[in-house]
């Protein structure tokens, strides 16, 4: 009789997930879609240092930047199903790939499963230091009376800077001269050299040069003022709605990994951003950590898709070749 409880508890420990069975010291991947040095990858190995601590294995950052997001994305869903690779993207990879190309690899809301948000990530309208505007409200009332078009930077065709200047062009009525950049740091440097006029980016990317008095920030596309920035007022205060531009930080995993795994996943996510030392450390960065639960990124993915869908198809946005 013995013998027979004995070989019916170990075919129930065969059909417990080894996750939970015993510790797991596979090292969990976190692949990047941006390359190294850039404000992703500064958050996603912020948090892998502390999420080490709450999962108690290894945490390993991998940077697969190109093909705007999409080969970070496919190489977390080639790694497997068992939950050891995530992916970590902004809201441009994620919600706004879909509508700027037609053959993308992937399709975010039915080949991932949303892990948890890990920071908010605003964006902030920035001049150069010289420019007599003391805010946006004022910059655009000087473009808007200047004959010349005033030409205004972008990390790229279709970017979440480049959607936000749309969202002013649309509040305001200016019009501006698009510029698009391969990425923020030639755009900034065209910006400090007086080719370009300004620029939306990443609090997180151009903090510092805000803090050091190069760029002078004048407007930010949020319900309300940023923490890194406090003295900056948000559009809305100056009297321009709907510029707001909300470019999250987020972890997905494959659809397949398994529910348990996801869960633990989110639990000790959201145990690592609750850190007050980590917390700190993303905010003098820029990065305004925030957790979630897998069904709030979700319905943030949903909504953020749709609004910028209808953005893209009605300005006919088309992605850099």
């Amino acid at each position: 009789m013995k013998k027979r409880h004995v070989l019916w508890a170990a075919a129930a420990l065969a059909l417990v997930p080894a996750a939970f069975a015993q510790p797991n010291s596979k090292p969990l991947r976190i692949v990047s879609s941006f390359s190294p040095g850039g404000p992703v990858d500064f958050v996603a190995r912020a948090l892998a240092e502390q999420l080490g601590h709450e999962l108690k294995r290894p945490v390993i950052v991998e940077n697969k930047p190109g093909a705007n997001g999409a080969l970070g994305a496919m190489e977390t869903l080639r790694a497997g199903a068992d939950g050891s690779t995530l992916w970590i993207t902004s809201v441009g990879a994620a919600a706004v790939n879909p509508s700027l190309h037609d053959k993308l690899p992937y399709n975010t809301q039915r080949d991932f499963a949303p892990v948890s948000l890990v920071a908010n990530n605003v964006e902030v309208f920035v001049i150069q230091a010289s420019d007599p505007a003391t805010d946006a409200a004022a910059f655009v009332k000087s473009a808007k009376a200047d004959k010349a078009s005033t030409p205004m930077a972008s990390s790229g065709s279709g970017s979440i800077p480049h959607l936000a200047l749309i969202q002013l062009e649309e509040s305001t009525g200016a019009r501006f001269l698009h510029v698009p950049y391969k990425g923020m740091a030639p755009a900034f440097t065209d910006l400090m050299g007086g080719q370009v006029k300004g620029v939306f980016a990443d609090v997180a990317a151009v903090i510092p040069q805000v803090n050091g008095g190069r760029l002078k920030a004048v407007g930010i596309a949020s319900s309300k003022r940023h923490p890194g920035l406090p003295q900056v007022k948000t559009f809305e205060e100056q009297g321009i709605k709907a510029v707001d531009t909300n470019n999250w930080y987020a972890l997905f995993a494959s659809a397949k990994a398994p529910a348990p795994v996801r869960e633990q996943l989110n639990t000790a996510v959201r145990a690592a951003l609750a850190n007050p030392e980590l917390s700190a450390k993303l905010l003098r960065g820029g990065a305004e950590p925030k957790s979630s639960s897998p069904q709030e990124l979700a319905a943030l993915l949903k909504a953020d898709t749709a609004k910028w869908t209808a953005l893209i198809k009605s300005r006919n946005v088309k992605a850099d070749e």
